[in-house]
């Protein structure tokens, strides 16, 4: 009897932990309407984790299914939203490539530019990211010379420039205070754009907390600690005996 007892409260038991955990069992075979209304579910609730999983099996189970260009757009715009700027280039890579026509391709090569530009919040901070920026605007402006989104384009294109331009005095005044000339010299006729005037521009201000840390850009605390050896030198620093762009341009 006893052993009954245990037998059936053992059944009882284990039919209690799979009805209460039935509700974090992977689901599957659902329809891709089921997996729309709970991508939007959870992108309205904030879980952008659990969107992106939802996504994922609407994308496996319903590879051609109409909801999939619209469902990649908003989990683009959440995550951007939430400032997730790689993920948001990412479902717009997949919406380009995949979904897109030709208007709403302009669209999506917009909101990556834009998704670019709004990763870069802080200055003197990630210079292959402010290239990428660069390129990828100036290609819009080729491929789409009557785009409603032009000028927004050429605003954040000007931003940047500016930042590059920024970026790059901040590295020549370290090299200066290396005592690197020519590699000093190299970073400032890197700068392409003649419409820039040195004179104008203001330098970025970083806040305290990390303005103490590195500085405003032409000196910091720690300077009495960076030694004057290769170590501290980028694989770009020109030594004595190398010649330079700008040597080249000055003999011509």
């Amino acid at each position: 009897m006893k052993l009954k007892i245990y037998t059936l409260s053992g059944l009882l038991l284990l039919l209690m932990l799979f009805t209460g955990c039935s509700k974090d069992v992977d689901e599957y075979n659902k329809p891709a309407l089921y997996w729309y209304s709970k991508i939007v579910e959870n992108v309205s609730n904030g879980d952008l984790e659990k969107a992106d999983n939802y996504y994922s099996s609407l994308q496996g189970e319903h590879i051609g299914s109409p909801l999939l260009p619209e469902a990649t757009m908003i989990l683009a715009i959440a995550h951007m939203y939430h400032e997730e700027y790689l993920l948001s280039e990412h479902f717009l890579d997949e919406y380009t490539k995949r979904y897109a026509t030709p208007n709403e391709k302009e669209d999506a090569e917009f909101l990556k530019i834009k998704a670019k530009y709004m990763a870069l919040p802080n200055p003197r901070r990630d210079q292959a990211l402010i290239g990428e920026a660069i390129k990828e605007g100036e290609a819009f402006k080729l491929n789409y010379t009557n785009s409603v989104y032009l000028e927004i384009v050429n605003t954040m294109l000007t931003r940047l420039y500016l930042a590059e331009y920024a970026l790059n005095e901040s590295i020549a005044d370290l090299y200066d205070r290396l005592d690197k000339p020519k590699s000093a010299k190299y970073y400032r006729l890197v700068n392409p754009q003649p419409w820039i005037k040195s004179e104008e521009v203001e330098r970025a201000t970083a806040p305290w907390y990390r303005a103490w840390f590195e500085g405003d850009g032409t000196s910091s605390w720690y300077d009495f600690m960076i030694p004057d050896t290769k170590s501290v030198v980028s694989r770009n620093s020109i030594s004595d005996d190398e010649e330079i762009l700008g040597d080249k341009n000055e003999t011509k």
